[in-house]
């Protein structure tokens, strides 16, 4: 994968460029993300990709390696190995659980099955060392000669590599950490990105500063200067930008982005696809456009879509029928932009779209172990390219959340909007189970008001990550005003999360849910039963379609 230039037409960032960079490689651990966070969190830039990179296609030279864990072993005939030239870059290169078994296997493939597994909870037993060889303790500088850390792992080297010293040993791991006496090559069995390592984060940055001497200037701040300068470069001093809005802190953070950095010279238009939340529309023009000034087109396309999807009630044909008409609508929209800009002599062609891909994303595609089966389609504006021969320009493509929230909030973002919780791109037709129609959309909006009103009253709308109120496709039985009732049925969802990939239900108080059932039921017209959903993900989704 090429990680500057272009990537199917795409205008790429190159962060590595301007900041120095530890490469991850990954050899298909589920933490191995978690390891790009961590050097993150210490303003130290990392960037991730598939461990079969091949380092002479790799247009930059990182600061230093970290070798992710693997749920592979090391002597498998089909075990995955890194680019031996990776060895001759002449970095710093940690090896963490996998890979210190990796490292080891490039220097002597003295690894083999454990006599047990060992998994959860160690504790490591840290070598000192003087002299010639003090050099080799750097790793676990300032940490206590004995600290606890996270094991997950069934292989062990069997005996130490040559020219390799033993730093920590674990009751069951005798070579729990390794160091090259000569070289900067480094090895742990154990997982410092996992928060169940206390010392975790300072084992990283030991790595990242003291060896890799990174400088620690990844941030927000540094990132939006350079990415400014970035966007007007690759657009030019007369090229135009189009991009479609939602509302949500991504499409958000990108559009004030491209606003800054072009001005009028980027189209923002949100789409009213009629299965908005109640006053959605109105209120995210009112922000965008009044509150960050960027130049908005709001489409009102609510008759369209709602005839299309009348008396369809399978949920991927509505995820289709949605995103079919709105790159429909896109398109449309694109073509009228473009032709009213011909009118203006000093006006560019549209060349580009905008495009809220974040780090996530990126990882998801470019994993070893590839991208995840699909659970459901996911609703975005990528079949516009080929139609439409735009390029990409992705500015948040090399984010995580936590950083797009950070950089929405350095662009001066309101913090409502910096904190919204995410809203689907197929809007209340995946809330709403069943068919859709004027009078199912009225009772979700109603009740879904209700609910994140009060989360926000009580103060628990930050520490929600996604909240929402559907409506089920069944009816129940109910006694209102003494009289016996055939009513619809509300289902609310709350969960917390940090990445979305997991989460768990939100623990409200019954007092909290009392109050919301008794309004819901009181308010909104058509429904006797209010039920909380206490499924976590994974077996759930977070949506209920």
């Amino acid at each position: 994968m090429a990680t500057n230039g272009q990537v199917n037409g795409a205008a790429v960032n190159e962060p590595h460029k301007s900041f120095d960079t530890i490469l991850v490689l990954d050899f298909g651990s589920q933490y191995s993300h978690l390891i790009t966070r961590r050097l993150r969190e210490i303003n130290v830039y990392s960037e991730m990709l598939p461990c079969t990179q091949k380092i002479a296609e790799l247009p930059w030279k990182p600061t230093g390696v970290i070798l992710s864990g693997s749920p592979y072993s090391v002597y498998d005939a089909d075990a995955p190995h890194v680019d031996p030239a990776v060895f001759e870059l002449g970095v710093p290169i940690l090896g963490i659980c996998y890979g210190l078994q990796e490292l080891a296997w490039h220097h002597g493939k003295n690894v083999a099955a454990g006599d047990k597994k060992e998994y959860g909870h160690a504790y490591l037993n840290i070598q000192r060392h003087t002299g010639k060889q003090e050099h080799i303790d750097r790793l676990f500088e300032g940490l206590d000669d004995q600290t606890e850390v996270w094991m997950s792992h069934g292989d062990k080297l069997s005996k130490l590599p040559d020219s390799f010293e033993p730093i920590a040993s674990t009751k069951n791991a005798p070579f729990a950490g390794i160091a090259s006496t000569d070289k900067p090559y480094f090895g742990i069995q154990f997982h410092p990105e996992v928060t169940h390592t206390p010392c975790g984060k300072e084992v990283i940055k030991n790595f990242a500063v003291n060896i890799c001497k990174a400088r620690q200037e990844w941030s927000m701040e540094a990132f939006v200067d350079k990415e400014i300068e970035r966007i007007r470069a690759t657009v030019g001093p007369k090229g135009q930008v189009i991009g479609a809005v939602s509302g949500g802190v991504d499409s958000t953070v990108a559009a004030k982005l491209m606003q800054q950095a072009i001005g009028d010279r980027f189209h923002a238009v949100l789409v009213d696809n009629g299965v908005l939340r109640m006053d959605e529309a109105k209120t995210v023009e009112k922000r965008l456009r009044e509150h960050l000034q960027i130049n908005l087109e709001v489409v009102d396309a609510t008759d369209l879509f709602l005839g299309k999807l009348k008396g369809v009630a399978d949920p991927e044909k509505k995820r289709k029928i949605i995103g079919n008409t709105f790159i429909e609508i896109f398109q449309d929209k694109a073509k009228a932009i473009a032709k009213a800009a011909e009118q203006t002599p000093s006006a560019g062609d549209i060349e580009f779209l905008l495009q809220g891909t974040l780090y996530p994303d990126v990882i998801e595609s470019i994993s070893f172990k590839g991208p995840s089966a699909t659970i459901k389609t996911h609703h975005n504006v990528g079949g516009l390219l080929k139609d439409m021969h735009l390029k990409l320009i992705e500015p948040l493509r090399e984010l995580f959340k936590d950083e797009v929230r950070a950089l929405g909030t350095t662009l001066g973002i309101p913090e409502e909007l910096v904190w919204r919780h995410p809203f689907p791109g197929p809007g209340l037709a995946i809330r709403i189970l069943g068919e859709i129609n004027e009078e199912q959309l009225r009772i979700a909006r109603e009740a879904d008001k209700i609910f994140i009103d009060e989360i926000v009253a009580a103060g628990l709308y930050r520490k929600t990550s996604q909240a929402f109120a559907a409506l089920l496709p069944v009816k129940a039985v109910g006694v209102m005003g003494d009289k016996r009732v055939h009513a619809q049925v509300i289902a609310l969802r709350a969960v917390e999360t940090t990445d979305f990939m997991t989460a768990d239900w939100y623990p409200f108080d019954g007092e909290f849910l009392k109050r919301v059932s008794r309004r819901i039921v009181n308010e909104v017209d058509g429904v006797c039963r209010v039920v909380y959903d206490v499924t976590s993900k994974p077996p759930g989704t977070i949506e209920m379609e």
